[in-house]
């Protein structure tokens, strides 16, 4: 019974807000009689009782329940300043602040300089930023989520507002690039302020509402709003998706091939449906260009189905950009799990796009994990209904995204280049591969919380962690945080494995230690295993001890403390497990290694 009401909330449209909150309400019963995964916490200028309740209800659709701490009315100061308030108490992993324009203590005046409104502006953006520092400094461990300023829906200056930097709108714009600037790293600004000019102001405002109850916007954009901070929360839990599966035929080009060759499927940029289908290849494309892997699922002859990457001149996806091509008759279902295990990545990170309805629908069926998009039959809308779903909302964005698909790319070269060789060590030794060991610094930060939150099968402890939470570690001398950088003769992996040490007394504990799925099976767990006995040898540890916790995704690492040779230490029923290694037995860990010390990364 519960859970039909979880897949009735998921299959519910955003636009359908009734049935949103009647079904969410329902769930929140529930929710506050289970065990919590979280600490949210909510504060707003606005009421925020409806936003609490919806919330809870769509992390629960996505497996996330939360504890939602619900802060007083005008609870952006009253909860924030008072250091003794039940906010501080609560000590949530996670904030959620939404502001409101009428929070912004001083406008300009009209025919004010350019000069004094960019101070002003510069202004509030500190009187907001005094909030995150505060709140930074009392619960170092939180990730905090900033609604920027949705500018007012009332413009007295009529179209003048565009002309004059002083103008509410240009003013609230400054305010909200401000606010960028000075983020820092423990804060995501959720961008409210696009989402409302999106759907239009008029309709976001309501102010019958914000006079009788102080709603901040109409409740029939409440799913809207919700969906959007739930989708950064996934991505904070390394719960995001990360490869766009997509059709051919109709799909990214007008026709079948099949029937009609490469030079007869429909890409004429002077025809209007040809046109459509250019733009939503470029949008493909700029997804890559973001760190997005793509990959073909296709019903088509292999042949056929890759001659227009080739040689169709109106083109704009080669084949180049796509990581995994499948194009046969098997049913989709079966390809798309082939896909995952040839990138080596989860179902739950793939989104489908296919134009055919009961494709989509058998790959909901058999692989729910799997993001389906709902297609629409007017091509001229593709673009902009995979872009609205955003499903590839990630925290942060670092080179290692946007390098991804050469990654794939050079993984390919790497397949290539082994089949010269009958033994695999030999095969390793051609490799070349060297490798570092550093210190997390603010440069590696973002990568090593990325790294940590998104890896799965090499996982001893699938521990999430924010930026913030990282940060105070990395300001603890009881800690201590590394990363491994890898390169071979064929590219620079960048940051591929983080470790998290912790010393206590004569005792090393390895809290965390993740490694990237493209470095599986080439000896890194040694190398980092060496390191980090050099670093407890430095700390003066007499003992090494490694947690594992199991998980779905994790059993390739069940053994590998004991494979090195450690000693079972402690276990639970729960499977939380402690291996120990003393310092008299490691020496046989160090088995012949392929993989060289390089001061390259050490330099840069």
């Amino acid at each position: 019974m519960h859970s039909d009401l979880y897949t009735r909330l998921k299959k519910t449209s955003l636009d359908d807000y009734i049935s949103i909150l009647n079904i969410a309400s329902k769930i929140e019963k529930i929710e506050n009689n289970r065990e919590s995964d979280i600490k949210f916490a909510i504060l707003g200028s606005t009421s925020i009782q409806m936003i609490v309740m919806v919330l809870k209800a769509l992390l629960a659709c996505n497996d996330i329940h939360a504890d939602i701490y619900e802060g007083e009315y005008n609870g952006l100061l009253s909860d924030t300043y008072d250091i003794s308030s039940k906010f501080y108490a609560f000590a949530p992993e996670i904030i959620l602040l939404i502001p409101d324009h009428r929070d912004i203590p001083k406008w300009p005046v009209y025919l004010e300089s350019t000069e004094d409104v960019l101070d002003k502006a510069h202004n509030v953006a500190d009187y907001f930023m005094d909030i995150l520092y505060l709140i930074h400094e009392h619960l170092p461990n939180a990730h905090i989520l900033f609604s920027n300023i949705i500018g007012p829906d009332s413009f007295p200056l009529g179209n003048l507002e565009a002309n004059y930097i002083f103008s509410r709108e240009s003013y609230c714009s400054i305010i909200n690039l401000e606010l960028i600037k000075k983020r820092p790293p423990y804060v995501t600004i959720l961008d409210t302020n696009r989402l409302a000019s999106d759907i239009g102001k008029i309709e976001w405002f309501d102010d019958s509402a914000y006079f009788l109850s102080k709603q901040g916007f109409s409740l029939k954009y409440i799913g809207y709003f919700c969906a959007m901070v739930t989708r950064q929360v996934i991505a904070l839990k390394g719960m995001g998706k990360k490869c766009l599966v997509f059709d051919l035929d109709n799909t990214i080009w007008g026709g079948a091939v099949g029937d009609v060759g490469y030079e007869g499927i429909l890409l004429d940029p002077n025809d209007p449906e040809g046109e459509a289908y250019i733009a939503f290849q470029e949008y493909i494309l700029m997804l890559k260009q973001r760190g997005v892997i793509l990959a073909v699922c296709s019903k088509n002859d292999e042949k056929n189905a890759k001659e227009p990457f080739i040689k169709n001149r109106f083109m704009c996806l080669r084949l180049d950009d796509i990581s995994c091509f499948v194009a046969n008759w098997d049913d989709k279902v079966s390809n798309i799990r082939k896909i995952a295990d040839h990138l080596n990545i989860g179902i739950d990170s793939m989104v489908f796009f296919d134009d055919n309805a009961t494709e989509r629908e058998l790959v909901r069926k058999f692989i729910p994990e799997v993001e389906v998009i709902e297609v629409p039959e007017d091509p001229a809308l593709y673009r902009r209904t995979l872009d609205t779903a955003n499903a590839f909302d990630q925290i942060t964005l670092t080179k290692e995204d946007i390098d991804r698909f050469k990654t794939y790319r050079d993984e390919r070269m790497r397949k290539d280049f082994s089949l010269g060789f009958d033994d695999y060590n030999e095969y390793l030794q051609g490799l070349e591969m060297r490798a570092s060991f550093s210190y997390v610094n603010d440069k590696s930060l973002g990568r090593f919380c990325q790294l940590l939150n998104k890896s799965n099968q090499f996982n001893l402890m699938t521990h999430r962690y924010s930026e913030a939470q990282a940060g105070s570690m990395l300001d603890d001398t009881e800690y201590g945080l590394y990363t491994v950088s890898m390169r071979d003769r064929f590219s620079d992996y960048g940051i591929i494995a983080c470790i998290i040490l912790y010393f206590e007394k004569d005792t090393c504990y390895i809290t965390d230690w993740c490694m990237s799925c493209r470095v599986l099976k080439k000896g890194v767990e040694y190398y980092t295993l060496k390191k980090i006995i050099e670093v407890a040898d430095k700390r003066g540890s007499k003992h090494i001890i490694g947690r594992y916790t199991p998980t779905k995704k994790n059993d390739m690492v069940r053994t590998l403390y004991l494979d090195f040779g450690f000693n079972v230490s402690f276990s639970t029923q729960e499977g939380f497990c402690e291996y120990i290694l003393d310092y008299d037995d490691y020496s046989h860990v160090f088995t012949e290694n392929h993989i060289e010390e390089d001061a390259y990364f050490e330099e840069r």
